[in-house]
């Protein structure tokens, strides 16, 4: 299948609108139109409902469109792939919850290139379930996240556990309530479900953030408290800048990675080793 036409299905169901999607591809309505019309006549099926106000996935629409993704992610690794051949040996695709990148895989990633500096590294960040699809579909070599589901033809590896804990940077005195404003960092399901059981009086605060440890400059920059990871908040709790609570709930959830159990042993294993390696670290 032209990969054109993956393409130009994906842009017509984010925008609604074969005009739009027509300007964003810069091409013609027409020629939009007529993608769609042979996709339609590949699959035997209408994907789009259209009308003067847009075009809306049909149910077969939302089906396909999981697969159009895979397509476009397919291709786009084959393009990088074959780029790198002159210059790399190998090319390794790793994916991670976002929260597990700073002071943990950022510093296996630079250990991995700074000792095999011909294995290209791809780096990508997100949910756990689109990290697992990734890996099935095959546009992900390694995964690493919180309590996965284990894909089809993959070993799950415990790699450690990451406790989470209640910060400030307000200066209440050790055992009282934090002060200042409380923040929800968004760390996925798991956590949610735990928080909302924990503290039912704080499922729905004034501000809530999906970014992860990237929320933490928020409360290096003004009073609030969160969760975060203890070995990403441990050097400004040392220093002072951040103060930990002694008696507020912790939530802890064990990390695995995830990678194909047919394999290339030589590249994988070391790859694997120098993960393991990092993880006992944080030890």
């Amino acid at each position: 299948m032209d990969i054109n036409l993956a393409r130009t299905f994906l842009m017509v169901a984010e925008t609604g609108s074969f005009i739009e999607a027509a300007v964003k591809l810069n091409i013609t309505q027409s020629t939009v139109s007529a993608r769609i019309k042979g996709l339609e006549d590949l699959l035997g099926c209408s994907l789009f409902h259209r009308s003067k106000s847009g075009a809306d996935l049909t149910a077969a629409g939302e089906q396909f469109r999981k697969h159009a993704l895979a397509l476009v992610r397919v291709w786009q690794r084959a393009q990088l792939e074959v780029s790198l051949v002159d210059q790399h040996s190998d090319h390794l695709a790793v994916g991670a919850s976002q929260g597990l990148w700073q002071g943990f895989l950022l510093k296996w990633v630079a250990r991995l290139r700074a000792t095999n500096s011909d294995i290209a590294v791809s780096a990508f960040s997100a949910a756990s379930p689109v990290l697992t699809q990734r890996l099935i579909e095959g546009t992900l070599d390694l995964a690493v996240m919180y309590r996965p589901i284990q894909p089809p033809g993959h070993v799950v590896e415990h790699l450690f556990d990451e406790e989470f804990v209640l910060v400030t940077s307000g200066k209440a005195p050790p055992g009282k309530r934090e002060p200042g404003e409380y923040v929800l960092v968004d760390w996925g399901p798991d956590f949610q479900q735990d928080h909302a059981a924990a503290y039912p009086e704080l499922t729905n605060p004034g501000l809530r953030l999906d970014l992860g440890s990237v929320g933490l400059d928020y409360l290096l920059a003004t009073e609030a408290s969160a969760y975060f990871p203890a070995r990403i908040v441990k050097p400004y709790v040392t220093r002072g800048r951040l103060h930990q609570p002694k008696r507020a709930r912790r939530f802890v959830y064990p990390v695995y990675m995830v990678y194909p159990e047919a394999r290339d042993e030589e590249t994988y294993e070391l790859i694997i080793q120098g993960l393991r390696r990092a993880a006992a670290r944080l030890g």
